[in-house]
């Protein structure tokens, strides 16, 4: 099994140790940095599989990291994780809308953070051209999984890898209303330790970047979601 490689950033010298120290032990290889300076110039040296980010870091911020990773045509679809004290939602949706594919609050459990990291790291594994899926057309937008593509006439919208599963999963089957707990599996697999909250700030993240088109993905109040391929008068 080929090692993978993490780039863990974060200001506390004690936290950036036992991160070190947790994934090592994991099988591992891992990269740090204190600061988003360092933090990108490690990125574009080694290219890392996935990013463990902390929001709030001295220079670049977290937030600005991102920004510039997704900006960068040979990082870009590498995983960001952000670790952080936050707990504002509109923080937690800004940087979901920056790019990141998932979030973490502190203080953050070892074990949970190890299954968050794996389950990105499935996730993001690159497509296998002799496997093809389906591509999904829907209500005038197209979702082509092996060109991880999602447009709408002339319009491309980009996607991480958790919103663009959460969107083929609900426009899979338009009209059908999904519980949070089904799109948890479908998105994050039966083993993430998630909570149902974050399937409600990958939506309002995905309702954003789609635009006009988030409008389709419509709250079943006390129950889920469910894609309509209505469109609107």
């Amino acid at each position: 099994m080929v090692q993978k490689t993490l780039l863990l950033v974060e200001d506390n010298e004690d936290l950036l140790e036992i991160l070190r120290l947790t994934f090592e032990t994991e099988g591992f290889r891992c990269f740090t940095a204190a600061d988003g300076e360092e933090a990108l110039r490690l990125c574009r040296r080694h290219g890392p599989d996935l990013m463990v980010l902390d929001l709030m870091l001295p220079g670049l911020s977290g937030l600005e990291v991102c920004t510039e990773i997704k900006r960068d045509r040979a990082l870009s679809h590498m995983p960001v994780l952000m670790l952080t004290a936050k707990t504002e939602e509109s923080d937690v949706v800004l940087g979901l809308s920056l790019g990141a594919d998932d979030y973490v609050t502190k203080p953050a459990r070892p074990r949970e953070l190890v299954a968050r990291v794996r389950t990105l790291l499935r996730r993001s594994k690159p497509v296998d051209p002799t496997v093809t899926e389906s591509m999904i057309s829907v209500g005038g937008m197209v979702i082509d999984p092996v060109r991880f593509e999602v447009r709408a006439g002339e319009d491309t919208f980009q996607l991480t890898p958790t919103e663009f599963k959460l969107l083929q999963t609900l426009a899979g089957s338009p009209g059908r209303v999904f519980r949070r707990s089904q799109l948890l599996d479908s998105v994050m697999g039966p083993t993430a330790i998630v909570t149902e909250r974050n399937v409600d700030t990958h939506v309002k993240s995905l309702r954003k970047k789609l635009l006009g088109f988030g409008e389709r993905i419509e709250t079943v109040r006390g129950v889920g979601y469910r894609f309509s391929d209505t469109v609107q008068a």
